[in-house]
């Protein structure tokens, strides 16, 4: 046994005879079946200090010695990564995310983040949110970039939980997406829940779906591709890729919900490096001093350099639009 094992001892009682294994010790210890499953194949529980497989039936004044591994402290490592911070004070910091940078850790990848950042450059950081995510209060996903505010004490975490959950937050997305959108503005209310199919996916054929209210309008069109701008009314995971896409108008350069990322134009090849999304605006309350606070953060250089080809690229509608499916996922 590698892991620091803590032990524990249990005594069959007349009660609980011919029980299977798996389901006494569960019952006695409030670990879960398929951990205690797990425990067992791997030779962390003992009868008699005997091993037993799961179906064994446990008799009277049987023995259960449980192996049970110590949890390994999740713990916030320090990073001196270089951020751009727009603001800070001692209890928030609004930070401009870089496309590629994942907010904060999680299994197997625990370097290397917004919040391992932070660690490093805040004197102090929030209690709560959790060990590898203190204060964080929404996210972007690592592929899109732009504002993100984080709280630095519980005062401002608590304030601005609730100003998101009122829905009170400014936050307004700039986005590339596929195919001429024919209306000026408009508004995508449709319910987003897990994907039957992939858990990790999203989408708006779901039976349990939460009221996602997404609000747009048109900043330039290029034929067979549309400049929007995207407001959230709701706050759901990938809502804006995902409501796009369900329309028929997915970010451009998302591998997850829309179309592949480079196309063919009479003089250049278009690459979209990323999915084509960016926070540009985020309003809020500041939890102490009451001020509005609004930041916002250009364009980055990757999606400028798309949308300078777009309009250099005469033949961009048909290649992007035609027969041959060149951008058909």
């Amino acid at each position: 046994m590698n892991k620091a094992c803590s032990l524990e001892y249990i005594f069959v009682s007349t009660t609980d005879i011919s029980k299977r294994l798996d389901i006494f010790v569960s019952e006695k210890t409030g670990i879960t079946r398929s951990q205690v499953q797990r425990l067992i194949k791997e030779g962390l529980v003992l009868v008699n200090n005997k091993t037993e497989n799961q179906n064994y039936k446990v008799k009277t004044n049987d023995v259960i010695t449980i192996h049970k591994p110590e949890e390994e402290k999740e713990i916030l490592i320090p990073e001196a990564l270089p951020i751009n911070i727009l603001y800070m004070d001692r209890h928030l910091v609004v930070v401009d995310k870089p496309s590629g940078m994942v907010v904060y850790p999680a299994a197997g990848h625990n370097r290397g983040t917004l919040l391992n950042a932070l660690a490093y450059h805040c004197k102090n950081m929030a209690t709560v949110g959790g060990p590898l995510r203190p204060g964080v209060v929404h996210r972007l996903d690592k592929d899109t970039s732009g504002v993100m505010v984080v709280a630095l004490d519980d005062k401002a975490y608590y304030d601005l939980v609730e100003q998101f959950k009122k829905r009170t937050i400014n936050r307004k997305y700039i986005a590339l997406v596929y195919g001429n959108i024919k209306e000026d503005s408009g508004k995508i209310e449709m319910k987003i829940g897990r994907a039957a199919s992939d858990r990790k996916k999203m989408s708006t054929r779901t039976k349990r779906g939460k009221e996602a209210v997404t609000r747009w309008k048109v900043l330039k069109r290029f034929g067979a591709a549309t400049l929007i701008e995207a407001k959230l009314g709701t706050g759901r995971t990938h809502q804006i890729r995902v409501h796009f896409s369900a329309v028929g108008h997915p970010v451009l350069g998302d591998k997850t919900y829309g179309k592949k990322v480079e196309v063919e134009g009479k003089k250049k090849k278009i690459v979209f490096p990323r999915q084509m999304l960016h926070a540009e605006t985020l309003g809020f309350i500041h939890p102490v001093t009451k001020e509005y606070l609004e930041f916002s953060s250009p364009l980055p250089e990757d999606m400028e350099e798309c949308i300078r080809h777009l309009n250099s690229t005469a033949s961009f509608a048909d290649t992007l639009g035609g027969a041959d499916g060149i951008l058909d996922g």
